[in-house]
């Protein structure tokens, strides 16, 4: 007919599939519209056309998946696709438990240098910023943000050793947390076990926190203790965030050693008591009963002090070498263990080294290697980071399984892999990794929700997406919903499934079927892309916090 509206002409069209909102909701059928790397239409049927169209019959349509505690900075600078998080709908990687790349000065830019393992690649950067405009630069498939370390807050400011902070020392490394929130950090994260991290008492803590609460951040920590000081170490969060007038979240919840599993009653009481009260209280979990650190959380902190030089030359001092094996060799008095709380060195796998040599111990327990040697369990790690130049990657049996799926049901419980996002090539084949680095969001949604019923469908996706974007205070992502950015996760639930296994954990999940950021597919029924559309997500201090 002449003068009818020509219909409307969209970049990508999303048709017949189950709409996943992201709220929570029942999921229903529909279509979804995007134009200009925005979701413009939602409906149960919208007319037009589109350069692009997708049949999604059969599969689920959601927000694309944030994952709250990502390793994934150094692999994007490998090769900038993030294949196994992407293979998963993970459209967006955070940054920043305890270390970040920014802001840095010279010294923290060195520490970085020095810490590199298989992937080699010039600081460039000091600031949030100009850390960002790099990524950007250099092309990459996921969107990316970032906390403030406050380790690495305290590396710029102080150093490695055991000190505290004077107070001219403590109101410069606040203003680096300014600096940052400016810059669109999601607030301060800390991880409390790791040297120098467990060297700051709570008050500094609190003080660094309320620079990032009163720029709108929040407080993200991996506890100080998650043992046998479990219950302690969550009365400090909730501490720290009361005092600081932030909200905080628990980085991977859980309860290690089989002495603890019966402590998660307790956690949840205080939690839920905390966030009764008024103070927002969240925290996040992989879904897997063995963590992976170093072997430097087999060791007391004291040794560590200084930084790697320091803590190998001591452990080449006799008299302090027979201190260290005797305090790990019994409880754990001050620090924490993760060999003592694994209970046994068969339960401690070494995925990575940086020393050519060390290599082909890689999959084998530090039982076997301490065999192998004709050494003592304890001995053996001394040794090998001697030997290495590291602290060596090292996964630890820890948690119990019942526990793992109760919190998966947690209503404030969110996801993070605590991984890199890898691929079974180049540089990525020589080292080892968890798991979860290629499987966490696939198992939640293959074992737990489809299978084992631990949650629904419409929770769990909540969990991934509009949870922990409200909780970053980000506005624009995590729902399905028009005028939102286009990041969205197309995916078979009948099908999803992880692979990866401690054995061979170099293993994509399969299932998810397309992946978009900002409007543009990154995964094409299946198959990885040569788009990177990711950018940086900014917090809700940016260009608003008073450095």
């Amino acid at each position: 007919m002449l003068g009818a509206a020509s219909p409307p002409s969209y970049d990508l069209m999303v048709r017949g599939g189950t709409i996943v909102d992201g709220s929570g909701g029942a999921p229903f059928t529909g279509d979804v519209a995007v134009r200009g790397g925005r979701i413009v239409a939602v409906a149960p049927h919208l007319a037009g056309r589109a350069a692009r169209t997708i049949d999604a019959l059969g599969l689920a349509v959601a927000p694309g998946f944030i994952n709250m505690l990502s390793w994934a900075d150094e692999p994007l600078i490998a090769d900038g696709a993030a294949e196994s998080d992407i293979r998963q709908g993970v459209t967006l990687e955070v940054f920043g438990e305890g270390w970040s790349n920014a802001p840095i000065n010279q010294r923290g830019a060195d520490y970085l240098r020095k810490n590199q393992g298989d992937i080699r690649y010039p600081v460039t950067w000091r600031s949030l910023d100009q850390y960002f405009a790099a990524m950007e630069k250099r092309g990459i498939a996921p969107n990316i943000a970032s906390f403030v370390g406050a380790t690495t807050v305290r590396i710029d400011v102080l150093g490695q050793d055991d000190v505290q902070p004077a107070p001219a020392q403590l109101a410069a490394m606040q203003r680096l947390v300014r600096e940052g929130m400016n810059q669109g950090a999601m607030g301060l994260g800390s991880s409390l076990i790791y040297a120098p991290a467990s060297y700051a008492g709570t008050p500094e803590l609190v003080a660094l926190a309320t620079a990032s609460a009163r720029c709108g951040g929040m407080y993200i920590s991996h506890l100080r203790n998650e043992s046998d000081r479990l219950l302690e170490a969550v009365d400090e969060l909730v501490t720290i965030a009361r005092e600081s007038g932030g909200p905080a979240e628990i980085y991977h919840l859980k309860q290690a050693g089989r002495g603890n599993w019966n402590k998660l009653d307790a956690v949840i009481a205080r939690v839920e008591a905390a966030r009764a009260a008024g103070v927002r209280i969240t925290a996040d979990m992989y879904n897997y009963t063995a963590g992976a650190t170093g072997l430097d959380a087999a060791m007391p902190t004291w040794v560590q002090a200084g930084g790697y030089d320091k803590w190998r030359a001591r452990l080449l001092d006799p008299a302090i070498r027979a201190r260290v094996l005797k305090e790990m060799r019994g409880k754990p008095d001050g620090w924490e263990s993760l060999l003592y709380q694994a209970g046994s060195p068969d339960k401690v796998l070494l995925l990575g080294f940086k020393n050519p040599k060390l290599k082909p111990l890689t999959g084998k327990t530090l039982a076997e290697v301490a065999r192998i040697r004709g050494k003592s369990a304890e001995e053996t790690a001394i040794d090998l980071v001697v030997e290495d130049g590291s602290r060596v990657g090292t996964a630890y049996f820890l948690m119990d399984e019942k526990n793992v799926a109760r919190q998966t049901a947690l209503p404030w419980v969110s996801f993070g892999s605590d991984a890199g996002a890898l691929a079974p090539r180049g540089v990525f084949l020589l080292s080892s990794t968890h798991p979860r680095a290629y499987g966490n969001v696939a198992r939640l949604l293959g074992r737990y929700v489809r299978d084992e019923k631990t949650t629904t469908l419409a929770d769990a996706v909540r969990r991934l997406s509009a949870f922990p974007a409200a909780n970053l205070g980000i506005r624009d992502r995590g729902m399905v919903r028009a005028g939102m950015r286009a990041d969205l996760a197309i995916f078979d639930p009948a099908t999803i499934a992880d692979h990866a296994t401690y054995e061979k954990p170099q293993q994509f999940a399969t299932g998810m079927r397309y992946v978009a950021v900002n409007g543009r597919l990154v995964l094409d029924d299946g198959r990885m892309t040569a788009a990177r559309p990711g950018r940086a997500v900014r917090g809700p201090g940016w260009k608003k916090c008073k450095v």
